[in-house]
């Protein structure tokens, strides 16, 4: 059974790292021989501050409650990292807690990987949606340098996705049910509250929607946009989420065949290539 496989999982990881552990490493005497490698599981118990029993049946994978806390504790007594604590919360059933400390870092390879989606736009959102960085083609097609930080409070408040109104009007009741299955992956994010609070305050449609309560996963989305200058782009946008860094998502977008925006974006490019040089 899936659940019988995941209990079994849990105990080898956790037996694993205990071995990893040395009594020296964590406070303890070194005291005599010992039979085994690492922390013994009463040692574990003590200085995660639970019970003998409790962490044994936790160590064995049986179906017992456990807590955030009482993880957290077990999590650093066998000094586990970001990724392993993480881990261990999916293991015992948890949903995995939000990456400590990172949800604002940027690193050059991230742009360099939406980059290489040019020609074609690509955008890197947060947690809470925010554009955190474009490609060429993203600024241009979607004016990222006027666009609204927040691609939900564009979605929402921008006319060049407003003006296309049935396009829109089919589209969002997915924007935001998407949103709130993003959302509830960081409950304590108050950035993601603060969106949520504004929006509701500024926009009847939203407040509609999000009082509906649905939940969607995201997928393949049709997108179109009023350009100033080309005039209406199509796309199917799709979002990419990066396992490493599960506080962003890439935002794909590729020109819907049979239109032509490919070309308009071409256009574009080269008109500010030529107007560069």
């Amino acid at each position: 059974m899936p659940g019988e496989g995941r209990r079994r999982d849990l105990r080898d990881f956790l037996a694993s790292k205990r071995a990893r552990v040395t009594p020296a490493s964590a406070g303890l005497p070194a005291g005599g021989r010992r039979r085994t490698p690492g922390l013994r599981r009463e040692e574990v118990a003590v200085l995660a501050g639970v019970s003998p029993t409790w962490y044994q049946w936790l160590e064995q994978g049986r179906a017992i409650n456990v807590s955030p806390q009482v993880l957290d504790a077990v999590a650093r007594v066998l000094c586990l990292d970001e990724v392993e604590r993480r881990h261990l919360y999916v293991l015992a059933g948890l949903n995995p807690p939000p990456p400590a400390g990172r949800t604002h870092a940027y690193c050059e390879g991230l742009q360099r990987l939406i980059e290489a989606w040019d020609p074609k736009p690509a955008t890197m959102l947060d947690a809470s949606w925010n554009h955190v960085a474009w490609n060429q083609s993203a600024g241009l097609a979607l004016s990222m340098a006027q666009a609204d930080r927040n691609c939900l409070m564009g979605f929402f408040h921008d006319p060049r996705f407003r003006r296309r109104e049935r396009a829109w009007r089919d589209l969002a009741p997915t924007v935001v049910a998407a949103f709130r299955a993003a959302a509830a992956e960081h409950p304590c994010d108050h950035d993601v509250h603060d969106v949520v609070s504004t929006l509701t305050g500024t926009s009847p449609d939203f407040a509609r929607l999000w009082a509906r309560q649905d939940v969607q996963a995201a997928g393949i989305w049709i997108n179109e946009v009023d350009h100033p200058v080309v005039g209406t782009l199509s796309f199917e946008s799709s979002q990419m989420r990066l396992p490493a860094r599960p506080d962003l998502t890439v935002m794909l977008y590729n020109p819907l065949p049979g239109t032509d925006t490919a070309d308009k974006i071409a256009w574009l490019r080269s008109t500010t290539e030529d107007l560069a040089g």
